[in-house]
């Protein structure tokens, strides 16, 4: 089965995604430094910079990943706790040296073990683009959020622009490829980027989409020229 039809339908999606970020979690940390070259740090000091954390919040990372963002948070929050739907990279970020005290939970953002209004603040890093259904991510979003809290994301955009996109598609297909048969063997461990951008509404229809899930206060703050975006929202009072 290829690439594009394993990912076509929800469920396939997300067997895909498990078993994928299952396979790089040991080369994940390097993989995001090669493939932003070197500006994957910065962009998430961006995000946390525009969360403006302090001490009295709580914050829920998803996608958590190896941590970063929230080991960042949780050295200003009273509270956070990471949710991963992969037990390979939940296990590499407790095992990060000095890192700070959070929660690291194994769970699926379409399904969250959390209660309603427990975070003020949600962060989201490379997740919003890999969920099998966004709606009913957004709405679990807002479901865990209490009102007045925040959400920030950073992604990956789908450029408007129908050559910028194509030229944008092909590079990261060809880098992706190449990546994937050095570190892997397999040219579609990270050919799955471009192929997740294709699906994926881009940042003006997640923003339009967080605006019909209630969201409010929505803008788009551009990385790159554009080609990555984060997006901040806030859940109406």
């Amino acid at each position: 089965m290829g690439l594009r039809t394993a990912i076509a339908t929800p469920e396939g999606k997300r067997r895909y995604v498990g078993r994928l970020f299952s396979t790089i979690a040991p080369r994940y940390d390097l993989i995001t430094v090669l493939l932003s070259y070197g500006c994957d740090r910065r962009w998430k000091r961006r995000l946390m910079s525009l969360a403006r954390i302090t001490p009295t919040d709580a914050v829920l990372d998803l996608a958590c990943g190896t941590g970063d963002l929230l080991f960042a948070a949780a050295r200003a929050a009273r509270l956070a706790i990471g949710v991963d739907l992969t037990l390979p990279m939940l296990r590499k970020a407790a095992l990060k040296p000095s890192r700070p005290a959070a929660g690291l939970v194994a769970g699926d953002m379409l399904a969250l073990p959390l209660r309603e209004a427990r975070f003020t603040v949600v962060t989201v890093g490379y997740g919003l683009r890999n969920v099998a259904d966004l709606d009913r991510a957004l709405d679990e979003i807002a479901r865990v959020l209490a009102p007045g809290g925040r959400l920030l994301s950073l992604d990956f955009n789908r450029p408007a622009n129908p050559v910028i996109r194509a030229c944008y598609l092909a590079y990261l297909t060809v880098v992706g490829s190449a990546l994937g048969l050095m570190l892997h063997g397999d040219p579609d461990t990270y050919r799955y980027i471009p192929e997740s951008i294709r699906g994926y509404p881009g940042a003006s229809g997640v923003a339009r989409l967080l605006e019909q899930h209630g969201f409010a206060d929505v803008r788009v703050e551009p990385l790159l020229g554009g080609l990555m975006t984060i997006h901040v929202a806030h859940k109406p009072r």
